[in-house]
């Protein structure tokens, strides 16, 4: 878990994508955050955790649903939403928090 606070801890917004790799819907959200990390670049960062491997992590954050997609700032947690979202909406958020 020590390494997660070093993964959030960084001034630039992180978005990270909770995911399952027999989730059909997180499967979907693949190439949508492939263009959030395209269009987003340097002032952002997309980080995809897969939750059969880190289950330790996703009960410690309460994962339910999947996707889950949580933007983090310095550390802190400033936006969280499960389910699928569009890639103009995610650049939006993490924008917002640049």
């Amino acid at each position: 878990m020590s390494k997660f606070g070093e993964l959030i801890n960084f001034e630039v917004p992180i978005l990270l994508d909770f995911f399952g790799d027999l989730d059909e819907t997180s499967k979907s959200m693949h190439p949508v955050l492939r263009d959030v990390a395209a269009a987003v670049g340097d002032r952002g960062k997309v980080i995809k955790i897969n939750v059969d491997l880190n289950s330790e992590l996703s009960e410690a954050l309460r994962i339910k649903d999947l996707p889950t997609l949580m933007i983090y700032k310095g550390g802190e947690m400033v936006w969280r939403q499960s389910g699928e979202q569009d890639a103009k909406t995610l650049i939006n958020l993490i924008n917002d928090f640049v």
